[in-house]
């Protein structure tokens, strides 16, 4: 009986961590630490950027940065808000997800939307490199994963990645 309450925690282990991890993909979230769902600057823009209300997410999260600049999840959250206006300062993007990557270099969320932004430039190997990040850290997959793989197959098919 031992033998088969151990091996059901193994198989368990990895959808009960998925309930503490912070949100990654698709239209928000993205903030990759621990605890980081409780934190009110993150349901704050969160709550902006669920609306698109992506002028509300980058002021607070932009006043947010002036008093905590070491914060991974608001650097990644700011990045995502900017990337998200029509023709967007990818310049400024892409520093807010490098410093969210050099504050938290296995910040789920930041690899997952600089991986897009990537995309939205053109530059297919640079974010099959993030991809392969993510492969190696989410051992068990994980929604960030499976976010990126999915833009980068549609980005193959697209005539841009002809071009």
């Amino acid at each position: 009986m031992k033998l088969y309450t151990v091996m059901l925690s193994i198989v368990l282990l990895p959808a009960s961590l998925g309930v503490h991890a912070a949100g990654g993909g698709g239209g928000g979230g993205g903030a990759g630490g621990e605890g980081a769902q409780s934190d009110p600057v993150v349901q704050l823009a969160n709550a902006a950027i669920t609306k698109k209300d992506w002028a509300s997410a980058q002021a607070t999260l932009k006043a947010a940065l002036a008093s905590n600049p070491q914060n991974a999840d608001y650097h990644n959250l700011y990045a995502y808000s900017l990337r998200k206006v029509p023709n967007p300062d990818m310049k400024e993007v892409f520093l807010h997800y490098e410093e969210a990557l050099r504050i938290d270099p296995k910040h789920r969320g930041a690899h997952e939307y600089i991986g897009e932004a990537y995309l939205m430039v053109g530059n297919l190997a640079k974010a099959r490199e993030h991809l392969a990040v993510l492969d190696k850290l989410c051992f068990f997959g994980c929604e960030e994963y499976t976010d990126l793989k999915v833009a980068i197959s549609k980005f193959e098919r697209s005539p841009q990645a002809k071009s």
